[in-house]
């Protein structure tokens, strides 16, 4: 695989795109990485993914690979000899799969509406939010990470979120750390790690970029 062309298309708040990020620096694979302008997007992201049009967008020697949670995937299936992402067991692996899918189907439509919304649209997208964490650290349970000893597949597919946190306990008024205290402990764990710590943005300026979203959305 020395010889590989990795390319990413990707837009730097995205906690979609994070997820690849986190993966590829997990395996220590090189690539270049392409900054997309979503209200302007490349050629080349509609030419690789034509169906959605969306970032993530990972091109493997010239052959796209769409969808975050597919393209980790891709990445542990391709370069599987350092650092594996998914469990050996098929088991395992379905439950692992099923937690990101939960996180993608519950956890950003109820962050969403922390930062985009107001009044009880708002209100209801905290519970849910705060239930979500909730559920999920249950699933955590005592161990370091969701994947057990190991850093792994639903650890990459959440973690990206946690950059976002400042602004939704802005916008939210809430404290993350009062309400999910092993939700926290588990992304400051994640982020002593140099692939997450590099893949993440500041959470300032985050929250700078969704005071310009809400603006644009006309929250404010």
């Amino acid at each position: 695989m020395a010889n590989d062309e990795v390319i990413l298309l990707d837009f730097w708040p995205s906690m979609f795109g994070m997820r690849l990020r986190i993966a590829l620096a997990e395996k220590e694979v090189k690539y270049e990485y392409k900054e997309e302008d979503l209200r302007n997007k490349s050629p080349l992201l509609l030419q690789m993914n034509p169906i959605h049009k969306k970032i993530p967008v990972l091109i493997h020697n010239g052959k796209p690979v769409c969808e975050s949670n597919i393209a980790v995937e891709y990445i542990d299936e391709v370069w599987k000899d350092k650092a594996p992402l998914l469990p050996s067991d098929p088991y395992d692996r379905a439950q692992a799969r099923f937690w990101a899918d939960y996180i993608d189907k519950k956890l950003y439509d109820s962050a969403r509406k922390i930062w985009g919304t107001k009044g009880e649209e708002q209100e209801a997208g905290k519970k849910d939010f705060i239930e979500c964490l909730n559920v999920l650290e249950g699933e955590l349970g005592d161990k370091p990470y969701f994947g057990g000893d190991n850093f792994g597949f639903v650890d990459i597919a959440l973690i990206g979120f946690y950059s976002w946190f400042y602004a939704y306990e802005t916008y939210g008024n809430l404290s993350t750390e009062a309400e999910c205290p092993k939700f926290v402990a588990w992304a400051k764990r994640c982020m002593q790690r140099d692939s997450v710590a590099k893949s993440l943005p500041d959470q300032h300026k985050v929250l700078e970029f969704i005071k310009v979203l809400r603006k644009k959305y006309g929250v404010e």
